[in-house]
């Protein structure tokens, strides 16, 4: 039996999907002055990569490209989750596959 490699480039299929941000309303918010253990969880899980800190130590967050996989709501809507909602009808993100 022989062996299939197949290597998949994730950034490409992101790229596919088309965001109608609502600029409004944030779908997603964090407590003030998170905890940085609580926060390197979600930089850590996050699959779009919105959680960030930079090379100073400074957090920076932005729902903008969210997948609403909910995936930061699982691991810490208990702590710095202060809100995690759906974008409101025709908002969010539109999955698209080539």
């Amino acid at each position: 039996m022989s062996e299939l490699h197949i290597t998949v480039n994730i950034d490409e299929y992101l790229a596919l999907n088309k965001f109608d941000v609502d600029e409004e309303t944030a779908h997603i918010e964090l407590v003030e002055n998170p905890d940085m253990t609580e926060f390197l969880k979600l930089v850590r899980v996050c699959p779009a990569g919105l959680y960030r800190i930079s090379e100073d130590g400074k957090t920076s967050f932005d729902y903008a490209g969210c997948l609403e996989c909910g995936t930061c709501r699982i691991a810490c809507r208990d702590t710095i989750i202060q809100k995690w909602i759906y974008p409101s009808s025709t908002k969010g993100i539109e999955y698209r596959y080539g």
